[in-house]
């Protein structure tokens, strides 16, 4: 039992202390999941999810070295991303010092929120970006960050190398299994704070910590950092 549980919990902590943070990924997921249709938020946390267990496995049987041995293709990749985060990021400030037309979303069983007109609410949806969308966002900010190849192939692929024969596999799926929770705990938890996000002033926060998260990240991959 220890030979296959403890492996499985050592990646399940691992991966969790590595992609629990504030980073690009889960400052989209996390506006989404407030605001977004269902079928959109459940789109984005398999992209995310799905992702993640590509490059964790990818990681484990040691595509590592390929991804060291290819500077050039990081280089491009750093600079897409570094584009896409910091554009996206503006669009963010944008939302926070000009909020949309005026509208409270109040959430019903049948539709995550319906809309109803209040005067002097102002407030920026996602809900009119498609799933279509918000899927191609979601691979961009998963793919384009050159970091995640970094994180989660090279580190994560180097820790489970240390685990001996099937111990490393168990390891794996214990890694992957945190990536799941994560970012279906985000996807679907965040509709919890609802409540908070009917005054206007919240959403203008969020997007003002989500346009800075943005923009760091951009420039430091932009600078090489």
């Amino acid at each position: 039992m220890n030979e296959t549980l403890l492996p499985a919990l050592m990646g399940l902590g691992t991966g969790l202390a590595l992609i629990v943070a504030i980073g690009a990924q889960n400052a989209y997921l996390l506006r989404l999941g407030i605001d977004g249709r269902l079928s959109s938020v459940l789109a984005v946390v398999l992209v995310c999810a799905v992702s993640d267990a590509l490059l964790i496995t990818a990681g484990v049987v040691g595509i590592g070295g390929l991804v060291e041995a290819m500077p050039t293709a990081m280089v491009v990749i750093r600079l897409l991303g570094a584009g896409f985060l910091i554009v996206y990021g503006l669009f963010a400030a944008h939302r926070a010092l000009r909020p949309g037309r005026a509208e409270v979303l109040v959430p019903t069983e049948s539709e995550p929120a319906q809309p109803t007109q209040g005067a002097g609410v102002a407030l920026a949806t996602t809900r009119s970006t498609g799933t279509g969308a918000a899927v191609v966002t979601a691979l961009a900010l998963t793919w384009l960050n050159p970091h995640v190849y970094l994180d989660t192939v090279l580190f994560l692929g180097s820790v489970a190398s240390q685990q001996v024969g099937e111990a490393r596999w168990w390891w794996a799926g214990g890694a992957v299994t945190g990536s799941f929770v994560w970012f279906f705990a985000l996807g679907f938890g965040a509709r919890l704070l609802r409540p908070v996000f009917a005054k206007p002033g919240a959403w203008r926060v969020l997007d003002g910590i989500i346009a800075v998260v943005m923009l760091t990240l951009g420039l430091r991959l932009a600078l090489g950092g």
